[in-house]
């Protein structure tokens, strides 16, 4: 899978993304992490109504080489998650910017999405420059 940055995401430092979606972001992680995490057999996501907070976990994605926590890149209250992830873990790894995002979530501050690395400085950060 060629690894892709699209600009109108923002990127925290363990991988997660958020694209800003009017008054929501959504949420998933970058095609840079799907790609180590390898073959993808299992998501855990939190429920509609959960709140999360930026820095902790969230829930958790488990391939064939080992189990990753998902660390929130924003705080806020979960408007929906990706069923079609849950049922078909495969999904994140055909389409992570896409058909594989995995939250949508009402931001508690705007400003937590500003803070997150634009495509540019996360491409450098994985790509070793």
């Amino acid at each position: 899978m060629a690894l892709t940055f699209p600009d109108d995401c923002r990127f925290a430092d363990s991988h997660e993304y958020a694209r800003r979606e009017g008054e929501r972001a959504r949420i998933g992680i970058s095609a840079f992490a799907v790609d180590q995490l390898g073959d993808i057999v299992f998501v855990e996501l939190p429920a509609v109504g959960a709140s999360i907070r930026a820095g902790q976990g969230f829930g958790s994605v488990e391939s064939v080489k080992a189990v990753e926590d998902l660390v929130a890149p924003i705080s806020g209250v979960v408007e929906a998650r990706n069923e079609a992830v849950l049922a078909s873990p495969e999904e994140l790894q055909n389409d992570p910017y896409g058909e594989g995002w995995l939250l949508v979530v009402r931001p508690e501050d705007a400003g937590e999405l500003d803070a997150l690395m634009d495509a540019a400085t996360y491409r450098g950060k994985v790509e070793g420059h």
